[in-house]
Parts: structure tokens; C-alpha cells; sequence
């Protein structure tokens, strides 16, 4: 047994300069006790809460001094609603910074981690099940990803392993060991392969088709990875960690005999780099989120390494989502507003200020079509925001792709 390693894990493995103080024992198992006593958090998990009102337009169109010359000319001005469309219960979040608890998939399912245990809520119908509650012992829940097809989901856990689940079925298929030492944090499929990055600063990539899973082996970062996103081509891999660096790692390098090389390591970052997001029109565009030290979306060409713009957001960034339909990027903050923040690209004039959590608003998730985007707080409630509009043009939804899982009912 490595004592040194155990002796880390045990004093300081959950702490974190993106984290606060964790309240004492004591005080953590009072507030479950009491929890368990008045059976709080079972009744109220991702249950709706009452709809905001509408919003009162202090303006009234009619009083508008645009002339009608220009309001022909112009391109009508989307309406970006300034509160949550929905907003849900969802007891137990961990408010840790590192972890990835939150997902979207093509399915136009959400999946949210609460604690040890892992809910699907369905957009299309707002049911609620349970996917799996796993032991204490390998618990909590550190990170969730759907796979493509929107079928399958891998689940990271506290205990280094990674276990891929079936939800049409709510069958475990496999449990993917032996990679990491500590939690996995972050997840990200890249067609049958699923990369996964640890506390241990390792980033794996596993063929879940196989049973040897473990494939290639990215090395660079010296702390917790706590971002990891493949871009739209699946040639180029973006990671984040504690350390305050980000790599850019390509597909045609990797290598299964030795750790492969990174292809950039960016340090402009000062704080953890966890908030990545590639850009959909523009394939070899990155733009990356610093934490609390740093406050900083920062751009980046991926096939040079240059930074191409960087702007204060005056808070810690926690994520990063796209707009598919227009030229915008969204991001979420912690104190001190807790807000989400629509921004232009590329002038990065602020739209829109969305509010309504009270907490840092640790993960973000967009639906399939774009339009809707998730945000889950440290407040313990997920909130749906109508941000993004419409698409202008309806597109036919993609056909699952089972590829991946083929060849799974052969693991044993």
C-alpha cells in the first residue's frame, strides 16, 4: 500500500483552491441526520418549483424612438428572456468545482449526479428516474457523459473506476478499472473511445469495445484534470487541470507504447482551467474559462497555440457553452452574482446577464436542438433558460449510433 499516497488522499485529496472550506464532520453529519429525519431530499429531487413571472417590459414598444426606417432595416433583435423557464430540485449536488455532474444527451435526456446516485429527467415528457445509486464506500458520483447515441452514459466515480450503463435498459454493461489511483472527474467520448482524466493528473483514453480498454495515455498535467473536451472532428482533445495549464493533445500523435507528447501547453491561465468549449463554426477555435484566481475567457487558434483574446469576466468561470445557431458564447459564474453571462462573439459585447441562483453555478449542459440551456448550482436547484432561440431552420435528428457498443455483450 502506498502510505504517502493514502496519507495525500486523506488530508488533502477533496481540497482545492477553487473550492471553500468544507464545513466541519460534525456539522456534515448533523445536516444529513437532520435531512434523513424529516426525509427532505427523496420528496424533492428534481421536483418543479413554481414558474417565475413573466417579466414586465418597462418599455413599451409603442413609446420606442426608433424610427420605422430603421426598424425595417434592421434585423429583429432576439427576445433572450431574463429568467429561468423552469427550475428544479436537485438535493445533494456536490459543490465541488473539479467534478462534471451534469449532461445533455442526443436522446434529449438530462442526466444529473446527486450525491452516490445518478437521475435522468427527460425533457420530452419531464419524467424522472433513478439510473443507479452506487455504495458509500465507492461514492460520490464524481462525473456523468452521454455517449453519442444518447443511449449509453459513462459514470466516473470517487473511487477511480468508471462504470458505462445502458439506460434503455438500466443495465450496467462494464466497469472500466486500473487506469487512475484516484476520482475521475472528467469524461469525453470520442466515437467508441472514452477519455477519462484524474485526480492523478493522468488522462486515458479506453476502446470500450475491448477488454485491455486502456489504449493511450496523455501525461502533461501535474494536478487534478478537471475539463476535458474532444473537438467536432474528434482529431484534437483540449484538457484543463488545477495546475493552471491547458493542453492541446492530437488524435494522429497518440501512441499506445508511451505516454504521448502534447501538441500545446498553454500557461496563460493563473487559476484551474476547467470551462472549455470548441467552437462549431469554426473547427480549430477553443475558448477556455480560468477559476477564481484568474476570472479570464480566453480564445485560442489550437493549430498554432496562440492566444487570440482574452477578457476579464470579473468572476470565476465554471463553464462554457456555444451557441449552434448564432455567433455567441454563454458562460457561468461564481460569486460574486452567480450569474450566466451571454456574450457576442467575436466583439465580446455582454447581451445578456441571467440571475436567479444564489450560488456559483457550477455546470452547464445544452439541449440537443441548442436552444435550452441547464445550469445546476451549488444552490441545489437546476434551472432551464430559453438563451439561445430558435434555430431558423428545423434539422432532422440524427440516427443513433450504436457502433460503440456493438461489440460489448461479449465483456464479461
Amino acid at each position: 500500500m502506498d502510505f504517502d499516497y493514502a496519507h495525500f488522499m486523506l488530508t488533502e485529496g477533496k481540497k482545492g483552491k477553487e473550492n471553500p472550506a468544507v464545513s466541519s464532520p460534525s456539522r456534515e453529519a448533523y445536516r444529513k441526520q437532520l435531512a434523513e429525519t424529516f426525509n427532505m431530499n427523496r420528496t424533492r429531487i428534481l421536483a418543479f418549483k413554481n414558474k417565475p413571472p413573466t417579466p414586465v417590459e418597462l418599455i413599451p414598444q409603442e413609446h420606442s424612438t426608433t424610427s420605422v426606417q430603421q426598424t425595417k432595416l434592421a434585423k429583429p433583435r432576439r427576445h433572450i428572456p431574463q429568467t429561468s423557464e423552469r427550475t428544479l430540485d436537485a438535493p445533494d449536488l456536490v459543490d465541488d468545482y473539479y467534478l462534471n455532474l451534469l449532461d445533455w444527451g442526443s436522446s434529449n435526456v438530462l442526466a444529473i449526479a446527486l450525491g452516490s446516485t445518478v437521475y435522468l429527467w427527460d425533457a420530452s415528457d419531464g419524467s424522472t428516474s433513478e439510473l443507479v445509486t452506487v455504495d458509500e464506500e465507492n461514492g460520490p458520483v464524481t462525473s456523468v457523459n452521454w455517449a453519442p447515441d444518447g443511449r449509453h452514459i459513462a459514470v466516473g466515480l470517487n473511487n477511480s473506476e468508471v462504470q458505462l450503463w445502458d439506460s434503455a435498459s438500466n443495465r450496467q454493461l462494464r466497469t472500466l478499472r486500473g487506469g487512475h489511483r484516484s476520482r475521475v472527474g472528467s469524461l469525453a467520448w470520442n466515437n467508441h473511445i472514452l477519455t477519462t482524466g484524474g485526480m492523478d493528473g493522468q488522462i486515458i483514453n479506453n476502446d470500450v469495445r475491448i477488454r485491455d480498454h486502456i489504449v493511450e495515455t496523455y501525461r502533461g498535467h501535474t494536478q487534478e484534470v478537471c475539463g476535458l473536451k474532444w473537438s467536432a472532428s474528434g482529431q484534437q482533445l483540449a484538457s484543463g487541470g488545477n495546475d493552471n495549464l491547458l493542453h492541446i493533445w492530437d488524435r494522429s500523435t497518440a501512441s499506445s507504447n508511451s505516454p504521448t507528447q502534447w501538441l500545446h501547453r498553454l500557461e496563460e491561465h493563473t487559476s484551474a482551467v476547467k470551462a472549455l468549449a470548441w467552437c462549431p463554426f469554426q473547427g480549430n477555435l477553443l475558448a477556455t474559462g480560468g477559476g477564481g484566481g484568474d476570472r479570464c475567457i480566453k480564445f485560442w487558434n489550437t493549430h498554432t497555440g496562440a492566444c487570440l483574446n482574452s477578457v476579464d469576466t470579473g468572476s470565476q468561470v465554471c463553464a462554457l457553452l456555444w451557441n449552434k445557431n448564432e455567433r455567441e458564447l454563454l458562460s457561468s459564474h461564481g460569486f460574486t452574482q452567480n450569474q450566466l453571462t451571454l456574450w457576442k462573439y467575436p466583439s465580446m459585447v455582454k447581451m445578456a446577464e441571467l440571475t436567479g441562483h444564489s450560488s456559483r453555478v457550477l455546470f452547464m449542459a445544452q439541449s440537443p436542438d441548442g436552444c435550452t440551456v441547464a445550469s445546476a448550482a451549488a444552490d441545489e436547484t437546476l434551472r432551464f433558460w430559453n438563451v439561445f432561440g430558435a434555430p431558423e431552420v428545423a434539422k432532422p435528428a440524427p440516427k443513433p449510433i450504436r457502433e460503440p457498443f456493438a461489440q460489448l455483450n461479449r465483456i464479461r
